[in-house]
């Protein structure tokens, strides 16, 4: 018995020690279980996943400049030898995030709330420091890996959030929420980084402040939150301060560059909040104009669309329910597809008729993993023939709330039906315009100058980075929102 253990022992020590590896910021041994080569093709399959689950935002002014700032910064970041790409993806949620093996995502909602390029350069900074600084990996290693589940932001019971994942795909996205340590070190690098590429780096801080603005009002996001775990914006905002006088006096850096009025040229007629052609919500509905349908949404419920699917859950988190497009020939092996792929035991189905259209509903639990336990997640689901195409509605809960939330789920599927309503097949996205303040004053007097409604003066103020209170300048630039 010894012998066995001191074989365990000697076994388990030669693997931490090849395990070791060099961190390329601090240079210090860390034990990690991934190479770099597996770290590069974990990226290497997560992006395409990324894209497809979010899409891309098409503009090429705005990429061909996070292109040339990231490889600009990667070429002096700790791991400059990675083949970065830098892309955006379209999602009004204001979201920066990484991924491993050097792939870096901004939203174009994130895009539309920034003021200068300083302001750019450090959160592109702090997102390569996350990689650099091979915080991922870290993770990974402790066993923390984050998945995208079917609703990012909202925490559903145990048993529902089983069932989500099947539903998602299986598709890790490594959205990781770092610790707090992780997240101050890439602070400091994001200061470092914008720094040594001639920006200003307390602008950074500033922008931290739009971070909180933001968030405080917001009721969840589809993207993993920039703020979450991060450290109190009071003393994040010092450090940085701190740290970015810091470089500029160890760079000599006498003249940093904030570049204000290119940045906001550049992001002129920049969508932003939904964009109606990929389906809205109004009113606790969501129409999608381009394949011309609608349902309601249950209110207050939690909501988001994403080129694959709408997904939405009661703010409690004991259900959720979805709807994309079914795979399958006609109704009937669109369902059976349905019951295989999820593992449902099928209680109830019958063929219906919704809004003139043909549908199979069903009523289904999830099969337990062990014959001689009891379903915990119950499922309905509706698949609706819709214009060559077969429409996938699916609610779940746990079989003891199932009679609470059914009513949601059959309001929501037996309501599906055809859009024509022209003002919504029509209806136009806002757009990021900027405009020319007309005399000195205050930030809410150009604002009404320009008709915002007062409603909006918050939401505007905090997309300008400043409170309406402050003064702005006669010539000076300023964002409003027009269709």
């Amino acid at each position: 018995m010894k012998s066995i253990i001191l074989f365990c022992c000697l076994s388990t020590s030669l693997f931490l020690m090849n395990a070791c590896a060099v961190n390329p910021v601090t240079g210090k041994k860390q034990i990690v279980l991934m190479s770099e080569e597996q770290e590069i093709a974990m990226g290497k399959e997560a992006d395409p996943q990324i894209v497809a689950q979010y899409g891309l935002y098409e503009n090429k002014v705005l990429q061909d400049f996070i292109t040339q700032k990231g490889k600009a910064m990667a070429a002096i970041s700790h791991r400059p030898n990675l083949n970065y790409e830098f892309k955006i993806v379209d999602s009004e949620v204001l979201n920066a995030f990484a991924v491993p093996g050097g792939y870096v995502y901004f939203t174009r909602g994130i895009m539309a709330h920034f003021n200068n390029e300083a302001e750019f350069a450090g959160v592109l900074g702090h997102e390569i420091g996350h990689i650099t600084a091979r915080h991922s990996v870290s993770q990974q290693t402790k066993s923390v890996l984050g998945q995208v589940g079917l609703i990012g932001s909202m925490i559903l019971v145990p048993q529902v959030a089983e069932f989500a994942e099947p539903l998602s795909q299986g598709l890790g996205l490594l959205f990781l929420k770092f610790g707090r340590d992780a997240e101050r070190q890439s602070d400091d690098l994001g200061v470092e980084y914008s720094s040594k590429i001639g920006y200003d780096a307390k602008e950074m801080a500033g922008f931290f402040n739009t971070l909180e603005r933001k968030s405080s009002g917001t009721e969840g996001a589809e993207l993993p939150d920039f703020l979450s775990t991060h450290p109190n914006p009071g003393s994040r905002n010092n450090a940085v301060m701190n740290l970015s006088a810091e470089w500029k006096k160890k760079l000599n850096l006498t003249n940093p560059s904030i570049n204000r009025e290119s940045y906001l040229r550049k992001i002129e007629g920049l969508i932003y909040g939904e964009d109606p052609k990929q389906g809205y919500l109004e009113n606790n509905v969501f129409y999608h104009p381009e394949l011309k349908f609608q349902f309601p949404v249950p209110q207050g419920w939690n909501y988001q669309n994403t080129p694959q699917r709408v997904q939405m859950a009661p703010k409690d988190g004991k259900a959720l329910m979805m709807m994309t497009l079914a795979s399958g020939n006609n109704l009937q092996a669109a369902a059976e597809k349905v019951v295989a792929d999820n593992n449902l035991k099928v209680l109830e189905s019958s063929q219906v008729n919704v809004n003139g259209l043909n549908a199979i509903s069903m009523v289904a639990d999830v099969k337990p993993q062990q014959e001689n336990q009891a379903s915990t997640v119950r499922t309905m689901t509706y698949l609706i023939q819709y214009n060559n195409m077969i429409y996938l509605l699916l609610g779940a809960s746990s079989v003891n709330d199932f009679n609470t939330y059914s009513s949601y789920f059959s309001q929501t599927m037996k309501n599906f039906k055809e859009l024509k309503d022209a003002s919504k097949l029509n209806k136009q996205p806002e757009r990021i315009r900027i405009k020319t303040v007309s005399q000195s004053g205050t930030l809410r007097q150009a604002l009404t100058y320009y008709k915002v409604p007062e409603n909006r003066l918050e939401e505007l103020s905090i997309l300008n980075g400043m409170q309406l209170k402050d003064n702005v300048q006669k010539g000076s630039l300023i964002k409003i929102i027009a269709n």
